[in-house]
């Protein structure tokens, strides 16, 4: 059997004592004690507020929050799902989007709500990484369908002869949803194993509602360097890339717009697409602030302001701006439910 000589263990945190000294452990028993001291770890959330009087009002509107981004999104996904007239590309798009607000609000939400009335601020370390996980995961996804939703926006105003039975036929369609899925989950895969390979030793408080990147990476000792520039990296390569999508599909619409002659062809085309830019603006707005940026010059009181909008605000607003606001889907809801 191998053997490894250890003069001391750290285990994650500082903090924790007594340190272990070790010597000629089986490497299947040293596993074995990381994965139990990884179990003990748990990290202490800040809440929005420490004003006792805000915590209640903040809990009801959270609350709400919640249950609409709840009921509209996964009414959303059964609605397009029972009525065959809404299988077009456009609402294959939108049933996505409404399963990814679901998750991604669903990862974080509770959790806060939670703080706000019950004040457990504790998660544990496994806790933690699965919260960071799923955020990142959806997040992403999220990017990458609204870059999806642009060019099916092109697509539906520059070529609508070719709409269905040409450009967006329903390989192309599961092929963009399924890549963006794909690239969502592997994404967080990358910053939840770098980030958690981190020495943590600073602190077990994270300066932030929920375990988000910045805020955990903060908690590092070691040289985060290398990490600084992996997350502003694949931050900016992801949310580049989307807004590149985006912008050149838009200014195609713009130029299609112009040249229409009827009034009405114009309104259509802008009704079409203002939800979907409003929606793009206010979610890259808060990503660009959020993690474009090195830690160092990192607020986390503007950070946690500005996650409250694309954790809890935009999944309650996407089934109403793309959705629930549209001529198509009010007939429909009426009709099903």
């Amino acid at each position: 059997m191998e053997f490894i000589h250890f003069n001391v263990i750290r285990i994650s945190f500082c903090l924790f004592s007594p340190l272990f000294i070790i010597n000629r452990t089986s490497h299947n028993s040293l596993i074995t004690l990381m994965a139990n001291r990884t179990e003990e770890i748990q990290f202490i959330l800040v809440r929005l507020t420490s004003d006792p009087e805000l915590q209640v009002p903040l809990f009801i509107m959270f609350t709400l929050i919640y249950l609409i981004s709840v009921v509209g999104n996964l009414g959303m996904m059964v609605l397009i799902l029972l009525d065959s007239r809404l299988h077009t590309p456009m609402y294959f798009f939108l049933s996505n989007l409404s399963l990814v607000d679901f998750g991604y609000s669903t990862a974080v939400t509770p959790k806060v709500m939670a703080g706000l009335l019950m004040e457990d601020k504790v998660i544990s370390y496994n806790a933690c990484a699965a919260q960071m996980f799923f955020f990142v995961a959806f997040a992403t996804v999220e990017n990458y369908l609204l870059a999806s939703m642009a060019y099916d926006r092109y697509t539906g105003v520059c070529k609508p002869l070719h709409y269905t039975t040409i450009t967006l036929t329903t390989g192309v369609c599961a092929f963009l949803a399924i890549g963006s899925h794909f690239c969502g989950f592997l994404n967080a895969s990358f910053h939840d194993g770098d980030i958690f390979s981190l020495y943590l030793c600073k602190s077990n408080l994270i300066h932030h509602f929920f375990c988000d990147v910045p805020a955990v990476m903060v908690l590092s000792c070691s040289d985060k360097h290398i990490s600084e520039l992996f997350l502003v990296f694949m931050s900016s390569f992801n949310a580049l890339f989307a807004l590149m999508v985006i912008l050149i599909s838009y200014l195609f619409i713009f130029i299609t717009i112009l040249k229409m002659q009827s009034a009405q062809g114009h309104q259509k085309a802008l009704s079409t697409c203002t939800s979907h830019f409003t929606t793009s603006s206010i979610f890259y707005g808060t990503v660009i602030l959020m993690y474009l940026q090195p830690s160092s010059s990192h607020s986390m009181d503007t950070g946690k302001m500005a996650s409250v909008f694309y954790s809890m605000v935009i999944p309650m607003l996407n089934p109403v701006v793309y959705s629930l606001r549209n001529k198509e889907v009010n007939p429909m809801l009426h009709l099903n439910f």
